[in-house]
Parts: C-alpha cells; sequence; structure tokens
C-alpha cells in the first residue's frame, strides 16, 4: 500500500514527537519523497528545541505580591443583594413600562394612531365658505345627518304611495 503526501502529514506531529511509531509504509514514502522527508526533519529539529527548552521560574516575590492583592480584594467593601438586584429589576421594570405604554399609544380608542380615530387637528386650516373644499369639509362634519335625508326621502315616498294607491 502506497502512502499518500497528505496521509503522512497528518501523522507527522506525532511521528516526531515519539507518539507514534514509524511504519515501513510511513518510511518508504520518506525515503522516496523529499517534500515529506524535509518537513519531518523540520517537525524533529522543532521537538527537539520544545524539550530543551525550560519554563522560567517565577519570581521569588511572586507568592507575597499574590497574597497582599487577594488582601486588598478582600478589604474592599463586598456589594450587598441590592447592588446587584437592583441593575436587573429596574431594567425590567423600565421594559415592562415601556410595553404599556406602547401597547396604549396603538390601542383601539387609546392612541392617536388607532384605527378609529378621526380627531382633527386643532391646528387644521379651516377653508374659506363657499368654497369647494369647504363645502366638502361641511359634508365630511355632518354626513351622519346627511345619510337621514335618504331616509326622509324613502318616508314621503311610501306615503305618497299609500296615500294615492
Amino acid at each position: 500500500m502506497v502512502m499518500k503526501c497528505e496521509e503522512i502529514r497528518e501523522v507527522m506531529p506525532d511521528l516526531a514527537s515519539g507518539l507514534m511509531a514509524m511504519t515501513p509504509e510511513i518510511g518508504g514514502h520518506l525515503a522516496d519523497c523529499g517534500a515529506c522527508a524535509g518537513k519531518m526533519e523540520e517537525f524533529r529539529r522543532t521537538m527537539a528545541l520544545l524539550d530543551e527548552w525550560k519554563a522560567p521560574e517565577p519570581s521569588p516575590y511572586f507568592d507575597v505580591r499574590l497574597q497582599a492583592r487577594l488582601r486588598e480584594e478582600m478589604a474592599k467593601p463586598q456589594a450587598g443583594w441590592a447592588t446587584w438586584f437592583r441593575r436587573p429589576v429596574l431594567a425590567a421594570a423600565l421594559t415592562v413600562l415601556m410595553g404599556i405604554g406602547v401597547g396604549l399609544f396603538f390601542t383601539k380608542g387609546g392612541g392617536i394612531y388607532s384605527p378609529g380615530n378621526n380627531v382633527v387637528a386643532d391646528s387644521e386650516v379651516q377653508a374659506e365658505p363657499g368654497t369647494a373644499v369647504s363645502d366638502l369639509q361641511a359634508l365630511e362634519k355632518n354626513h351622519d345627518l346627511y345619510s337621514d335625508f335618504d331616509l326622509l326621502d324613502d318616508l314621503e315616498v311610501q306615503r305618497d304611495v299609500v296615500a294615492n294607491p
């Protein structure tokens, strides 16, 4: 079985660190492929450098400074339950109030944007009497009254029919 370069590159870190043993297929591929052999050598040198590396020792005063910092933090006044409880409660209350306000603003009969609201603004300019615009405004305002005139006309027609059979 011949191994491909991609398969060899996947196992190179384990081979270089000694976590995986060299198999004859891998050894044969490394002998035939110069690119993979060069990569393997680079991995081995990198692993050798990492094995030689020593972690720096912490400062001798590290523990002393850490203990002092912990004492300072413990000496600070602790925030009580009211501090961490207050902010979420205030945020929730504000959210509820905003929801109620928006709901009242858009509900039927309550808000200016409700579907049945036909309130005319006070700042609306009234047209001069006798113009077409003023006639339309009068018709708009008195629509219910004028619609009853049709009923009166129908009643007179019925009376005529009854009186003159």
